[in-house]
């Protein structure tokens, strides 16, 4: 993270919760500073240290460092995730899909793929839920990647005896997409008309129209080609896994706290944060940016309660229509 970037988060979020400012005790003698406490959370996210190894350094107390850590991520949700935790907009969609052209796959929007996060902590209660086939308990990130690493989806919560057929049940991912809201993506691939971008996704998803899959024991130059393609292309969010955990090692060890809306919110800061450090360090002079800004969409409300919801079933069953997932993926092979 770039000095400009620990100074700009540093003014917002002690501008945002007035915890952070440094005061003076009933004897008028000056506590902690706004740069003790925040280092202590740089240190504890990025090295995943234990609470009570940072007294030695920054001299700051077990309860303290735990306080300032919950309101520090807290802080971060509040003042950044509307920026940096929002769902691509239709000139990110314009973006993202020239980029996955140019890399092979029209009208690509990213990966998609699940994370467990272990939870040392995690109540007794709650042990047989949150235990898979890892044996130990665990906590479930479901997140969308692009070719430079930026999470444009984050679900975080689910326990981890799920797989991930059952995290994208629950996902909100193509809640937009169902409503009808979601920015355009039309397209043309050899020759059929497509109005919905698509992820790629390993061989446990399910073949809906929104996902490709890579080929199972592929048969032939084309099929072994697009497949090879379509597994390079998928690593992006594995990457970005990869990435997350060697910045905020915290994510990438056991989890130390008891409430699991505190690791919500440690994980969901790390994400933005991430995506903070890369648009702070995205090359501007890449090749891959010559994309066409889009038009917003132009949505027409319907009035009609019954009408609206058979619409919305419509779209569902469209989103797992199994016969439009083998098209796009013959079409895709074709293209490439």
């Amino acid at each position: 993270m770039s000095r400009y970037l620990f100074l700009r988060i540093v003014q917002a979020v002690e501008g945002h919760d007035k915890y952070f400012n440094q005061k003076r005790d009933g004897v008028g003698k000056l506590g902690l500073s706004t740069f003790q406490k925040i280092t202590v959370m740089f240190r504890m996210l990025a090295y995943g240290v234990a609470v009570d190894a940072t007294d030695e350094y920054i001299k700051i107390g077990e309860s303290t460092a735990i306080e300032s850590l919950k309101r520090f991520c807290r802080a971060i949700v509040e003042v950044f995730a509307e920026q940096y935790l929002r769902p691509p907009n239709a000139n990110d969609i314009a973006r993202l899909l020239h980029i996955g052209k140019q890399r092979g796959f029209p009208e690509m929007l990213g990966s998609l793929d699940c994370m467990h996060w272990k939870w040392k902590n995690c109540l007794t209660g709650w042990a047989g839920q949150y235990t898979g086939r890892s044996g130990h308990p665990t906590i479930i990130l479901e997140a969308v990647a692009d070719y430079d690493l930026w999470i444009w989806h984050a679900n975080f919560g689910l326990p981890g005896s799920n797989n991930d057929i059952n995290v994208l049940e629950a996902s909100h991912l193509f809640t937009n997409l169902a409503q009808s809201i979601a920015p355009p993506a039309n397209y043309v691939l050899q020759g059929q008309e497509y109005n919905t971008g698509y992820y790629l996704a390993d061989g446990i998803y399910p073949k809906w129209s929104t996902l490709v899959q890579t080929i199972h024991d592929p048969r032939g130059p084309r099929k072994k080609y697009f497949a090879m393609k379509q597994e390079s292309c998928r690593k992006d969010v594995e990457r970005a896994f990869g990435v997350l955990q060697s910045r905020f090692a915290i994510v990438a060890g056991p989890a130390r706290f008891w409430k699991k809306h505190v690791l919500h919110d440690i994980m969901t800061a790390c994400i933005i944060m991430h995506n903070m450090i890369i648009e702070d360090e995205r090359d501007v002079d890449a090749p891959i940016v010559g994309w066409v800004e889009a038009p917003n969409p132009e949505v027409e409300m319907v009035v009609d309660d019954n009408t609206r919801f058979q619409e919305f079933l419509g779209r569902h069953r469209q989103i797992k229509n199994k016969e439009a997932h083998i098209a796009l993926r013959n079409a895709l092979i074709d293209h490439l």
